[in-house]
């Protein structure tokens, strides 16, 4: 699959001989490029900074932390625009911090996503820009730093603060969640997610014994894992995006939460099998609609399920996950379903 917008910045990225930083998200897709040395790369999912690394690419995985970077010293910045504001607008005013007079942040994305409208703040933060249409949809613009101190910073609501966006009350226990932008649904509780929990003893009561430990399989902020806490067994919470882990981390320090967070795309790399499994699997990568995700979760499901465990997803209710899921498990029952969301049971056996 290739991305027009992705493909305007590769020449960027394979000729240049100056100091450069790539920004790289979901939206990289399965690019395969020739290491440049001059280049340095960010990435805020765990899958891309090992792909990266594997083709040798000098990679950082972080929350898009510049802070490593000294102001003015950049020659020239790289980014396919992401699906979030926020994080559009956080990289470009670091990308004005970052860059030397006359330094380049090089933009790309389609008119969609909203590339004229970024290019057009930017513009009034650096100075100076051109834009140019590259195709039907997708823009190219190429901003240079001329203003030394600028008021036009784009708002970026305080990217990288923590912050509590959101509070409930399941099963006896209240919790207040911290997030930050970055994070899928950052400021609000899923509805799908709460529709789990609600039922959750829905899904165990088919269990012979109580689940010993739970995996929470694309953790978020930790909404899931913190209303598992009830159940009184060790948590482990897992995400393959820099700004959910950090805020799953905070609010299991908060509480605390009996577990750990580990920074994994869809569990790969954890060995531990698990009693209880629950998911709230994404079906959109960047800004493009990936069946194969719904796969993915559902493979890891199954490596991870213990013999005698129950996987606990939760899916738009137009998501055909119980045939897919036959593949990998004995047992795929839809439980329940409210409209919007249907609750999903996956067992090893009958």
């Amino acid at each position: 699959m290739s991305d027009s917008a992705f493909n305007q910045l590769i020449p960027y990225l394979k000729d240049t001989n100056i100091r450069s930083l790539w920004l790289a998200d979901e939206n990289l897709l399965s690019a395969n490029l020739r290491p440049n040395d001059a280049v340095t790369v960010i990435a805020n999912r765990i899958d891309l900074e090992q792909q990266l690394q594997k083709q040798d690419w000098k990679v950082l995985f972080s929350d898009y932390d510049f802070s490593i970077i000294e102001d003015n010293s950049l020659d020239q910045v790289i980014y396919r625009i992401s699906k979030e504001k926020l994080v559009v607008h956080h990289i470009i005013n670091e990308a004005f911090r970052c860059l030397k007079e006359d330094g380049q942040l090089i933009l790309a994305g389609d008119k969609g996503e909203g590339i004229k409208t970024y290019f057009s703040k930017a513009k009034k933060l650096f100075g100076e820009g051109e834009s140019s249409k590259a195709d039907k949809d997708t823009w190219l613009a190429i901003l240079s730093k001329h203003n030394e101190v600028s008021n036009k910073q784009l708002d970026d609501k305080n990217y990288h603060e923590l912050r509590v966006t959101c509070s409930d009350t399941q099963h006896e226990s209240s919790f207040e969640y911290y997030s930050k932008p970055g994070v899928f649904g950052w400021d609000k509780i899923d509805k799908g997610s709460a529709y789990l929990i609600e039922n959750l003893d829905s899904f165990l009561m088919t269990l012979i014994e109580p689940p010993k430990n739970a995996l929470d399989l694309g953790c978020g902020y930790g909404y899931l894992s913190l209303n598992l806490s009830y159940l009184d067994i060790p948590v482990v919470a897992t995400d393959n995006n820099a700004a959910a882990i950090k805020a799953c981390e905070r609010n299991f320090d908060r509480y605390p939460i009996n577990g750990k967070v580990i920074a994994a795309s869809c569990a790969e790399g954890i060995t531990e099998k698990f009693d209880l499994i629950v998911c709230n699997p994404p079906f959109h990568a960047g800004f493009s609609v990936d069946g194969d995700l719904t796969d993915r979760f559902l493979k890891a499901a199954h490596d991870r399920l213990h013999s005698r465990g129950v996987a606990c997803f939760v899916t738009n209710i137009h998501i055909p996950i119980e045939r897919k899921a036959h593949q990998y498990f004995h047992q795929a029952e839809c439980i329940m379903s409210n409209g919007n969301f249907k609750l999903v049971r996956l067992t090893h056996k009958m």
